[in-house]
């Protein structure tokens, strides 16, 4: 009986890995009838709801095999799931902790070749994935980082191994790290992916051709990268390039107006890499643009593949991919200084600098963008106001103690930190305990919640504060165009300068600084000028519009010679 017990738990984890609850509910149904003691059968249905939404089913069942038996290991991960699913982040992650070390305690003890260290296993995987979901919407990356490196170890087939290390990379975006460092993380990335390119011995090289680019991403959508990627689709010279869209993500509204015009499509959505490359190589792309890179949903298992003789990064991601199959990065003279060779040791790539911006802005496609407020709020409040919309996983507790000195010398200045970890109560919590943890005055830092209209919020913001070193990018852009100055610090990485080389384009370098001393003094000097403050909220969209950072024709001028110099210098390089 113990071995055909253990053989439905088997094959019900089989179809939760494929998606099919309907399967799980009918090995919960053997596990049932065989031994109902076990509750085995229970905490398959359990988890079989959760996957359904089922919730209160869920929660139902789990509290039935928790009374009989409180230490069941998959009754507990069900009772972390619910708890990821309402966000009681002060639960799910000590319980999660819990079970982690319970499971790992359990493998010990097994040996590979039994069905139970198997069960075992992808019960640990499971809280390792859940875990590092986690942290990352507590906004602790590195501990998210930490949960994703040891999923990644514990997966047996390289795609999965692959899939997971990609992710724990993108985590280590959001903390300081030395560019030798980062790259030699990244190119691991290659070995565990393991792809085999196409070699592309047949491509014609023909310097002065008609050229085909390609542009592979998930996030043709509403999403950050789809307010850069308008230039790229719509505003090409149609005589001397063909492009085509390769998206593997999600169609919504903005998909349908990022496809119409004179591009050539392809939806790659539930293609594997090798099909997904197979079709991007037969439609002759002579240079491939990932715009993904680590992020998630990455497309570099394509990419990996070489579909096209020239490949290049950037836009989508702000790091080294690590990958051979790789030709270019796409940076610019801010981020990456010609002769300031440092960072650039970072990527395995060879660096291609726009001499402006490397990005674009062009978030038309995206939304409808509101109108900037007349005057600014301090005019208004009487006080000055700061704020930041960035993701919270980018907040570092040293940011944060630059922000508490800003409020220190800003007399009667408030604070607006806003975004989904402060929408649910325990983050809320969480955020406030570590606030406090740092002195600051409770009483002057309001938490908001994310809601659409983030964008005419930005009406209650005076200055906008960048984050470092993962700095803000679509953020920026929007705060800058909805009238507001934002203070960043330009680091040693290209990750750093993100906020530099907008500031920069956007024609307000005078709000960038080289250290923290400078920051806090740059951000107190500006927060004492309600003039200052009233100019930069008058005039600051009229500028950025006229700036390099919204030039869509000079942008796409000087990329197309880029372009044109990549595949000259394959064609001699043949």
């Amino acid at each position: 009986m113990e071995q055909e017990r253990l053989n439905w738990l088997s094959l019900a984890d089989k179809f939760a890995g494929d998606g099919d609850p309907k399967g799980m509910r009918a090995c919960a149904q053997e596990l049932w009838s065989l031994d109902p003691a076990s509750m085995d059968g229970a905490a398959v249905m359990a988890e079989a709801a959760l996957y359904t939404g089922d919730i209160e089913e869920a929660q139902d069942l789990v509290e039935e095999i928790l009374r009989a038996r409180p230490m069941h290991l998959r009754g507990r991960l069900v009772q972390a799931g619910i708890w990821a699913q309402s966000f009681e982040l002060d639960k799910e992650i000590p319980l999660l902790k819990c079970i982690i070390a319970e499971a790992e305690k359990k493998l010990e003890a097994l040996v590979p070749d039994e069905p139970y260290h198997g069960i075992v296993l992808r019960a640990l995987q499971k809280a390792h994935g859940w875990l590092a979901d986690a942290m990352y919407l507590a906004a602790e990356p590195e501990r998210a980082g930490r949960e994703l490196l040891a999923l990644s170890n514990l997966m047996q087939e390289p795609e999965d191994k692959a899939n997971f290390y990609s992710k724990y990379l993108f985590m280590r975006n959001y903390r300081e790290e030395g560019p030798r460092e980062s790259k030699q993380a990244a190119v691991k990335y290659g070995e565990l992916l393991g792809a085999v390119p196409y070699q592309h011995k047949e491509v014609k090289r023909l310097p002065e051709k008609k050229l085909r680019i390609g542009y592979l991403s998930p996030d043709f959508r509403q999403h950050a990268v789809a307010n850069f990627v308008a230039p790229l689709l719509k505003k090409f010279d149609g005589n001397r390039f063909m492009v085509y869209a390769y998206s593997t993500g999600k169609k919504d509204a903005v998909t349908k107006r990022l496809q119409s015009g004179p591009i050539s499509w392809r939806d790659l959505r539930g293609r594997s890499p090798r099909t997904a490359a197979r079709l991007i190589a037969e439609d002759g792309i002579d240079i491939l643009v990932d715009l993904s890179g680590h992020t998630q949903d990455s497309t570099l298992p394509i990419t990996a593949l070489r579909p096209a003789p020239v490949q290049m990064a950037g836009i989508g991601y702000m790091n080294t991919t690590g990958l051979a199959a790789v030709d270019y990065f796409l940076s610019d003279e801010t981020c990456l200084p010609t002769g300031d060779d440092g960072p650039a040791t970072g990527f395995t790539e060879r660096i291609i600098r726009m001499p402006h911006s490397h990005l674009c802005y062009a978030p038309g496609y995206v939304r409808e963008l509101p109108p900037a407020a007349s005057e600014a709020a301090v005019h208004r409040n009487g006080y000055v106001t700061f704020g930041s919309f960035n993701n919270l996983a980018k907040v570092t507790d040293e940011v944060l103690l630059l922000w508490r000195g800003i409020l220190e010398q800003v007399r009667g200045s408030r604070l607006v930190l806003k975004g989904k970890l402060c929408s649910i109560p325990s983050g809320r919590k969480l955020l406030q305990q570590r606030l406090s943890r740092l002195n600051f005055e409770l009483g002057r830092v309001e938490l908001r919640p994310y809601s659409p209209d983030y964008l005419e919020q930005y009406n209650d913001i005076d200055i906008a504060l960048d984050t470092a070193p993962y700095n803000g990018g679509v953020t920026t852009c929007e705060a800058l165009f909805m009238g507001v100055p934002v203070i960043t610090m330009r680091g040693r990485t290209h990750g750093s300068r993100f906020g530099a080389s907008l500031l920069v384009n956007a024609g307000v370098q005078e709000l960038v600084v080289e250290n923290d001393i400078n920051y806090v003094r740059r951000a107190v000097q500006v927060g004492n000028s309600p003039q200052l403050i009233g100019a930069y909220h008058s005039g600051l969209r009229a500028n950025v519009l006229k700036s390099p950072l919204m030039d869509i024709k000079g942008y796409m001028h000087d990329l197309e010679l880029m372009y044109r110099g990549m595949w000259h210098r394959f064609c001699k390089e043949g």
